[in-house]
């Protein structure tokens, strides 16, 4: 069956990274909105990178992003898929990053996992003639990966933002 990507990116004039991941979760799609699976750890990590509170409201994640200078949206627009797995999706059209690259002053583009940086790179570098630093997934599938380890990873977003 084929997806549409139902909710906005988050970003603002003062945005200074782009995080993308690849295309909704079947619980992030309940959600209308970013990292829905209550066991994906992307806002466990975007609190501990910046020192506050788990965001729980969707208002509260949108004011994390922002007040720290961070764009977050995904590769794919539609696509056929099954379920939440990343590795079915076929038939992909991508969304305009050119959205968000000619308001904000994006120094670097960020991607949730592999498979979002696979179709990064085959959709969008060319593109946008931008490259993405790939990292580790947040998903409860990469297991292999603790909070820890993630967070020696991904803490190099807020150092960016903090140039």
């Amino acid at each position: 069956m084929r997806l549409q990507h139902e909710f906005e990116p988050i970003f603002d004039s003062n945005s200074k990274v782009l995080i993308l991941g690849s295309f909704p979760s079947v619980k992030s799609r309940e959600q209308k909105f970013y990292y829905g699976h209550p066991q994906n750890r992307f806002w466990r990590l975007l609190a501990m990178i910046y020192n506050t509170q788990i965001p729980q409201t969707v208002e509260e994640k949108k004011t994390l992003c922002l007040s720290n200078g961070i764009a977050l949206w995904d590769v794919i627009k539609a696509c056929e898929i099954v379920g939440s797995s990343d590795s079915s999706i076929r038939n992909a059209e991508v969304n305009d990053l050119s959205i968000i690259l000619n308001c904000c002053d994006i120094k670097e583009i960020f991607v949730n996992g592999g498979t979002a940086y696979r179709l990064f790179v085959k959709y969008q570098q060319d593109t946008i003639n931008r490259t993405a630093v790939k990292l580790p997934s947040t998903s409860p599938a990469n297991a292999a990966w603790s909070l820890e380890r993630l967070y020696g990873e991904w803490k190099k977003v807020r150092l960016l933002v903090e140039l």
